[in-house]
């Protein structure tokens, strides 16, 4: 909804109005897949699909937060002074998640009232988690004035994710949510958390970047993620290195001899995927965006393969999309389901969204949801 209809929603459902509204995006991850724990590089950028917060400061430490998409349910209430690690669950445990990373980090957050509305697909890899701890946590910032930098509260997002809600994701997702800028990517060394723009003039190419919502939901707190986490901690520790990001490629010979089969192959794939990601890099520094397209095409068969992350309707997706002319395809995301991006001339983007809408209807499967996306603006105030 709008930012006046969010008001007087607020309004409705806590008799008051909201001191300000946040908004936070999601985010597609250009390149660079399960390389972020791994203290590696990525390459997302923020979208226009977004979470908006309605946030109203209280005289006292309770806070409540409710949403639109459940009108009639009663706002979860917590005790500040009362909430502890793993306390909270379901989607209330983003949120508030971020207040007990705040003030784990030594920051005193007030008592609020949150309203949170959000047009990010859930479940489709787009972040939808990392829009909704950015939008809360930019509203916090201002509202309690912390003076926190945008790495800090990438920081936050990624605690409250991490022990609040039980997934060990990395920091890409919210850097991307808070970091991002019209027209470009975020190039970000997941190690020392430094970030850079790179240029990603999508329309000035006549590129689209097509995003395919496959429509299998998917979840990082469950095991197949955390799984692939463990295999790559144990490789990095039988290679002798802190992290995979310490891996050449030129290592993977000696890999093979040390790490068993299954192992090698997902160490494989982030040694790999970094060297995509500063070829990516590269390539929007001195080239078009559609020189892009192999890297994308290497990358899913990397994660289909070593990593073994697709699923039956992501691979259809990236094989009809080529098929009909896309320069590249790919899954995005933690993997397990949600999406796939297909980087196409704007003239191909009626035969490519025909031909996989085709090819999921003959694989009987759910139709997909496609929609074209472009670098976007961070997280910031919305009114």
């Amino acid at each position: 909804m709008n930012s006046a209809a969010l008001a007087a929603a607020f309004a409705k459902r806590f008799g008051t109005e909201p001191d300000g509204l946040w908004s936070a995006p999601g985010r597609v991850n250009v390149i660079g897949e399960h390389t972020d724990y791994n203290a590696g590089f990525v390459l997302p950028f923020a979208i226009k699909h977004s979470t908006t917060v309605a946030a109203a400061v209280r005289s006292d430490r309770t806070v409540r937060v409710s949403s639109t998409f459940a009108p009639d349910d009663e706002p979860v209430e917590v005790d500040l002074d009362l909430l502890t690690e793993g306390s909270v669950h379901g989607w209330a445990a983003y949120p508030l998640g971020v207040l007990w990373a705040m003030e784990q980090s030594g920051h005193r957050c007030p008592g609020l009232d949150l309203l949170v509305d959000s047009n990010v697909p859930v479940g489709a890899g787009l972040s939808s988690s990392a829009a909704l701890e950015c939008a809360v946590a930019v509203a916090v910032t201002d509202l309690a004035q912390t003076g926190m930098s945008r790495r800090e509260l990438a920081g936050i997002g990624q605690l409250a994710e991490n022990r609040m809600v039980g997934a060990p994701t990395g920091i890409m997702d919210q850097s991307a949510s808070l970091l991002g800028k019209p027209g470009h990517a975020v190039f970000l060394d997941c190690r020392s958390g430094e970030a850079r723009l790179v240029p990603l003039d999508l329309e000035g190419a006549g590129l689209e970047l097509l995003v395919i919502d496959t429509r299998v939901s998917h979840s990082h707190s469950t095991g197949g993620y955390a799984a692939r986490r463990r295999s790559c901690e144990l490789g990095a520790e039988q290679m002798g290195v802190p992290a995979l990001r310490d891996l050449t490629v030129g290592d993977l010979g000696r890999a093979a001899d040390v790490l068993e089969e299954e192992t090698f192959r997902r160490v494989r794939h982030v040694v790999t995927e970094n060297a995509r990601v500063e070829a990516a890099v590269e390539v929007l520094t001195g080239s078009s965006p559609a020189a892009l397209g192999p890297l994308l095409v290497a990358s899913h068969a990397s994660m289909r393969d070593d990593f073994e992350i697709s699923c039956p309707e992501l691979d259809t997706a990236v094989e009809a999309a080529l098929a009909a002319g896309a320069l590249g395809a790919r899954m995005t995301g933690g993997g397990f389901g949600g999406s796939a991006i297909a980087l196409a001339r704007v003239s191909d983007v009626p035969a490519i969204r025909s031909a996989v809408e085709q090819a999921f209807a003959s694989a009987d499967f759910r139709a997909p949801g496609i929609f074209s996306v472009l670098p976007g603006a961070g997280a910031g105030r919305a009114g």
